[in-house]
């Protein structure tokens, strides 16, 4: 018997992780932690266990920098160890100039350069077990639901918004990958997917609608072709971030069809054509209202959601009036509002007549006056009704949860008293009683 002592076993590698942004951002959070644990890694819950900590960053607007800013501010003085990604990385001298301490920045979508950083600071483990990573990868969603991100980039250039210079232009994922990815997704329990890009519509237009291949057939790389695959699955797909071009029509008789979720999420922007020529946004307002009118006819269910700036440069009160007009006329059934803020690096920066601060709020809280108004009369309608909805969570005998007409986290939700025996991940019917402003509530239909 030897009289050796054991070799202790090394200690695993800790890396922690603050994911900021969009969930967008939150899809590339996702690819870096599957690597991470596909490598051995372990994921540590806090700055103390961690040996290093990456820290994706959201550009956007300036409160998304000062977050993220604060963000690696606080990482580095609670560990020492970091590594930054993310759209804010794409601007480095920003970030550097204040930070000069950090191992590495890193742009968005760049899990490659942020594992090549991580090698070098800490060492990949020895002997790694891949079979440890489950086969839809880590995921920071609820089991339930998740995010399926079908492009990178953009092609438009909206004078507001500077994500072609952090993301660049429009890079379509082939369309087997996509569809396969959701298949692991559903294997694994998710329940409803919810298809993101910056530009969902214009899927597969730089791959000029090629033809790709899932499970032996043929499948068209373009948006309608996806959803109706994805609809095949048996899971809830929701449409987010959805340029109005005219094929979007074709999805209408989908979600009549109840293959894919009747929601559409349209950023309108704003209804002023001067306005909208100024944001380089599409402005054929009389248009989108007859589409609306017509999608509607076809699929009377249909849920639309939009978001706008107030106080746009050189917005007058005309502008704004017809704002409010069209708000009135399409009678969006979810709406946000922003004032608008500055952002570093766009065009809209250099328009001449800004509105001043004081103005832009104020817009801003007239606009969501009059959509509380909207929102609660059609939020009413619903009463007497019975819907379908998601348990997202359960405390004693009363559940939340989403219908069809509800994103996670950015729209209302349905409040369900005596729901006893079910849990997160369940699908109910509701009898819906009550309404108000933003949610609905009701009870078991069983009851």
């Amino acid at each position: 018997m030897s009289g050796r002592s054991p070799t202790a076993a090394p200690a695993v590698p800790r890396v922690g992780f603050v994911s900021l942004g969009c969930p967008k951002a939150l899809v590339d959070s996702e690819r870096i932690l599957t690597q991470l644990r596909a490598e051995g890694y372990a994921i540590a819950p806090d700055y103390a266990g961690s040996d290093l900590v990456i820290v994706n960053t959201c550009g956007f607007i300036d409160s998304a920098v000062e977050e993220s800013l604060d963000a690696i501010g606080e990482a580095l003085a609670e560990n020492g160890k970091v590594v930054v990604t993310g759209c804010l990385g794409a601007r480095s001298e920003r970030i550097t100039e204040r930070f000069p301490q950090l191992l590495a920045v890193t742009g968005p979508h760049a899990t490659d350069e942020v594992m090549q950083a991580v090698h070098t600071h800490l060492p990949r483990p020895h002997d790694p077990f891949v079979d440890l990573v489950p086969p839809q990868g880590v995921k920071l969603t609820p089991r339930h639901y998740a995010y399926l991100k079908i492009s990178e980039g953009c092609n438009h250039r909206c004078t507001f918004c500077i994500i072609p210079s952090m993301r660049g232009d429009l890079v379509s994922r082939p369309i087997g990958d996509v569809m396969l990815e959701a298949e692991r997704l559903v294997g694994a329990g998710v329940k409803e997917l919810l298809v993101i890009s910056q530009d969902t519509s214009a899927y597969g237009v730089d791959m000029r609608y090629r033809t790709g291949f899932w499970g032996g057939r043929p499948l068209r790389t373009r948006i309608t072709e996806l959803a109706a695959a994805l609809g095949s699955l048996g899971a809830w797909v929701r449409l987010h971030y959805v340029y109005p071009y005219p094929h979007v029509d074709e999805l209408i008789p989908l979600m009549a069809e109840g293959r894919i979720l009747p929601y559409l999420d349209i950023p309108f922007q704003h209804a002023s054509p001067r306005i909208l020529r100024l944001m380089k946004r599409p402005g054929d307002i009389s248009g989108t209202l007859a589409r609306i009118r017509a999608w509607r006819e076809i699929c009377p269910d249909l849920t639309l959601r939009s978001t706008f700036i107030a106080g746009f440069p050189g917005e007058t009160e005309d502008d704004f009036r017809r704002l409010l007009d069209f708000l009135e006329e399409a009678q969006l059934d979810r709406v946000g509002c922003f004032a608008y803020s500055p952002v570093e690096g766009a065009a809209a920066n250099a328009l001449p007549e800004p509105v001043p601060d004081d103005i832009r709020e104020e817009r801003r809280a007239r606009f969501m006056e009059v959509q509380a108004r909207i929102s609660t009369a059609r939020l009413h309608r619903r009463i007497g009704s019975t819907m379908r909805v998601l348990v997202d969570a359960v405390e004693g005998t009363r559940a939340v949860g989403r219908s069809a007409a509800d994103a996670p986290e950015i729209d209302g939700v349905v409040h369900v008293a005596r729901a006893r025996g079910v849990k997160p991940g369940d699908f109910i019917d509701v009898r819906i009683t009550r309404s108000d402003e933003h949610d609905l509530f009701g009870q078991p239909a069983k009851d």
